[in-house]
């Protein structure tokens, strides 16, 4: 009987001293299972997050880099250490290199290009460091802890399907795109939506161009493509920086019998939707926030916390993020989290 009490007794010690010490967060209001709340921003250990992402020659880009920083700024256990962006592979691996000597605790990669980077994320997961994938990823899914995505094919079903909405009336209406580069997997993900979406009401791409992502290139592609199609119903950019340019040479033209949806959720392109006052009726989301949200995964991954919202203990893999359509109903919900062009 004295054994059996004994016994019992260092049980409910260890349980104890495991719900004080260990490192699942306490749940507010009951158990950690069965979608338990968890105190995801009180202040917790410190971590040190490493963050990369190449230069930030767009607007999109530069963004990415900005609410990144932004975010590690809001949690007082957030230590930020952000190296200035680049396009060279070379240098940005050994950035990472950096961070693995100098014990980061976790570190938010956007690849320049997810293969050449896969090798050190690798290195850095060996370490023990959490590695956090943003946008491109890597060849390996050994090479990060979790993953933050767009969806590129995504934004073309987005479109394609305020495109059939806007021209569900109109069955010879003409439909072209303005895409970027073409040789990107991005970009081909990109059209395969939009045309699967178009074909859904019975439309199709009429004319088509490729531009490179850049304002000179967009106003030049634009040009070209208006000089092709005398007529146009509906027209389709895939990115808004690059839509700029496309803006432009529309205006250049005088044309003014199509609408066109733009990419990304640039601020500008929302501020002319709000004010109906060009030829953008709507634009496509694709997140400027994924830094950000590489941010808080990271920490939450350090300090072995779980996200809120899901009943899951741990981050998830993989989080692809949506791509709504913005338009004049709901661009107030849209601005605030836009990037300057």
């Amino acid at each position: 009987m004295q054994l059996k009490r004994i016994t019992l007794l260092v049980a409910a010690s260890a349980l104890a001293l495991t719900a004080c010490t260990g490192n699942t967060p306490q749940s507010q209001g009951g158990d950690q299972g069965g979608g338990a709340k968890v105190a995801n921003d009180e202040p917790g250990d410190k971590v040190v997050i490493g963050f990369s992402a190449p230069a930030a020659d767009h607007g999109w880009m530069a963004a990415i880099t900005d609410a990144a920083k932004k975010e590690a700024g809001k949690y007082s256990d957030v230590e930020l250490r952000v190296v200035e962006g680049t396009n060279d592979v070379n240098l940005q691996i050994s950035q990472v290199e950096t961070f693995i000597n100098d014990k980061v605790d976790a570190i938010v990669l956007l690849p320049f290009d997810g293969a050449a980077l896969t090798p050190v994320a690798l290195k850095a997961m060996k370490a023990g460091i959490t590695v956090i994938n943003v946008d491109r990823q890597f060849d390996s899914p050994f090479a990060a802890r979790s993953t933050v995505l767009g969806d590129n094919y995504g934004m073309g079903v987005s479109a394609g399907t305020y495109v059939c909405e806007r021209l569900k009336d109109k069955p010879n209406a003409v439909v072209a795109e303005i895409a970027g580069i073409d040789s990107l997997p991005l970009t081909q993900d990109r059209s395969k939506g939009f045309a699967e979406a178009l074909s859904g009401c019975g439309l199709k791409v009429g004319n088509r161009v490729a531009a490179e992502f850049t304002v000179e290139s967009g106003e030049r592609a634009a040009a070209n493509l208006l000089q092709a199609a005398p007529k146009i119903d509906a027209l389709w950019n895939h990115d808004d920086d690059q839509g700029v340019g496309v803006t432009a040479a529309i205006k250049n033209s005088g044309r003014s019998e199509f609408f066109m949806v733009g990419g990304a959720g640039s601020a500008n392109v929302m501020r002319e939707i709000k004010a109906d006052n060009g030829p953008h009726k709507a634009t496509v989301i694709y997140p400027s926030t994924q830094g950000a949200d590489g941010i808080r995964l990271a920490r939450l991954a350090v300090q072995n916390k779980s996200l809120g919202d899901l009943v899951e203990v741990e981050i998830p893999r993989q989080v692809q993020l949506y791509a709504p359509v913005v338009t004049k109903d709901n661009v107030d919900r849209y601005l605030p989290t836009a990037f300057e062009s």
